[in-house]
Order: C-alpha cells, then sequence, then structure tokens
C-alpha cells in the first residue's frame, strides 16, 4: 500500500522526510519506504502521525477523506 498522504501532508508542512524520521526516532530511509509503500506503516507510527497530523489515522490510509 503506497501512503500517498503521508507525503502530501508532509510537503504540505513543507517538512523533510528527515525532519519526520527525527520525530518518529527513525532513519530517513525508514520513514522513505513508509511513504512508498514498501514497508507497512506500524499502528503506533500511525498513531504519532496522526497526532503530529492532527489528523485520524483512517485518514492517514485513505480509508475517510475526512481530516
Amino acid at each position: 500500500m503506497v501512503y500517498k498522504r503521508l507525503r502530501d501532508l508532509r510537503e504540505d508542512h513543507d517538512l523533510s522526510q528527515k525532519a519526520i524520521a527525527k520525530y518518529l526516532n527513525i532513519t530517513q530511509r525508514a520513514y522513505s519506504y513508509y511513504e512508498t509503500g514498501d514497508r507497512e506503516v506500524p499502528i503506533e507510527v500511525l498513531s504519532k502521525l496522526s497526532t503530529f497530523y492532527q489528523t485520524s489515522i483512517d485518514y492517514l490510509v485513505n480509508r475517510t477523506d475526512n481530516k
């Protein structure tokens, strides 16, 4: 699954992959794999990202269009 909204939200906030990776305490490469769908995003990471972006996990994984 490609997590297009992760990239879109990151870019909307003018953040680099490196900045988000630092927030998540992971490497930039690991975060890149999440955005491209090369690696599934763990629920703990989705939870942190939904808090960071003030949106729902359902929005992050394209289950709803309502932020």
